[in-house]
């Protein structure tokens, strides 16, 4: 069984509307009448539950057949939001899964104990910095991310805008990168995860990823706005390459932001990515120039880390131009297990990049 839960417009007659639609575009998108009435009540959804929230809505809860799905996260999200995103006033707000509907879904290989083990690092908040600004050659890039090593960075990301530029090929920028961190991170007795971007078709992702792990990198970065959660679950799921993966928010804010409609971005940024396999979960702190409130970005890493059955848990990694002074307030709200992504800030620092990252680490009490 699938349940979920959506947020429609009242009142309560229009909301019941709303719901009974909800039920019939999710699964046969036609009217009332074209199927046998006996077959329509195994097909189409059921309402299980309707209630009022804030501000005149109301919140439907919506039960489907399991056997509507299979194993592809595009059928999952056509079930939940498919037609129903076109109507502009339906908000889809969470979902839930039966133990059995939820085993043939892979989760994260790794998870937030597998991340820590991977760095060396039992407790407190990991640390990641980002190689960039675009326009950076390989050998560049490269000698940034020893600064970052030496500075005490668990982890370093491609930024998303660096593919395959004729100025920054991805094959030396990746193989540079990951000698230059695996060298630095010997040097210094710890080990720093490289996360190299790879998003693209899955024909070029699953090149690029058996490519980059081949170089020596020891994660991989994906934008499933852009290349679809199924592209996400197919890197999981193939143990040739059986790397830590962190899915990048490009694109995504995209089904969060619309007014009375969109998803929630505790779905979107927390339960999806988790459910498709990512380790780790980038989304925007709240406090930054991104439209993320509080509430918005603790529930997104409450669902991140939650028990769901054996799925194990995905790091919440909250960016947005993240300084020092945020540190100690982010903490504090998100916990020790929240990996905090620090970009373009650290390059601006006083004192150059090792320094900056020392400073981040003396706020964190190390």
């Amino acid at each position: 069984m699938l349940t979920a839960t959506y947020e429609v417009d009242g009142p309560e007659s229009a909301a019941q509307t709303a719901a009974e639609r909800i039920c019939f575009d999710q699964t046969i998108e036609a009217e009332e009448g074209l199927i046998p009435r006996s077959l329509q009540s195994e097909i189409v959804g059921q309402i299980a539950n309707l209630q009022p929230t804030s501000g005149g809505r109301y919140e439907a809860t919506i039960r489907f057949r399991g056997d509507l799905l299979t194993d592809d996260c595009t059928d999952l999200l056509n079930v939940l939001f498919g037609t129903s995103s076109l109507r502009g006033n339906v908000k889809l707000l969470s979902f839930t899964m039966t133990t059995g509907l939820l085993a043939s879904w892979p989760g994260p290989r790794f998870g937030i104990d597998g991340l820590r083990q991977a760095v060396c690092v039992p407790r407190r908040p990991l640390l990641c910095t980002v190689l960039k600004p675009l326009g950076r050659t390989p050998q560049e890039l490269a000698e940034l991310a020893v600064h970052c090593v030496e500075g005490g960075a668990d982890a370093i990301k491609d930024d998303q805008s660096l593919v395959d530029q004729r100025w920054c090929r991805f094959e030396e920028r990746v193989a540079r990168c990951a000698d230059a961190i695996a060298e630095a991170g010997v040097r210094r007795g710890r080990p720093c995860l490289y996360f190299a971007h790879i998003s693209g078709s899955c024909e070029t992702m699953r090149r690029r990823a058996t490519q980059a792990k081949g170089f020596g990198a020891t994660g991989l970065l994906v934008a499933p706005g852009l290349t679809g959660f199924d592209g996400l679950t197919m890197l999981r799921s193939d143990d040739a390459i059986a790397l830590p993966i962190a899915s990048h928010p490009s694109m995504l804010g995209t089904f969060i932001h619309q007014d009375g409609g969109g998803i929630a971005s505790s779905v979107v940024y927390g339960l999806l990515p988790r459910l498709a396999g990512a380790d780790v979960s980038i989304y925007p702190a709240f406090g930054s120039d991104y439209p993320m409130s509080k509430p918005d970005c603790v529930s997104v890493a409450a669902h991140c880390r939650q028990p769901w059955d054996a799925l194990r848990s995905t790091m919440p990694a909250i960016g947005g131009r993240i300084g020092p002074e945020r540190l100690t307030e982010l903490g504090m709200i998100l916990g020790q297990d929240t990996l905090f992504v620090v970009g373009s800030r650290m390059q601006q620092l006083p004192g150059g990049v090792a320094a900056a990252m020392k400073e981040f680490h003396r706020v964190l009490g190390e």
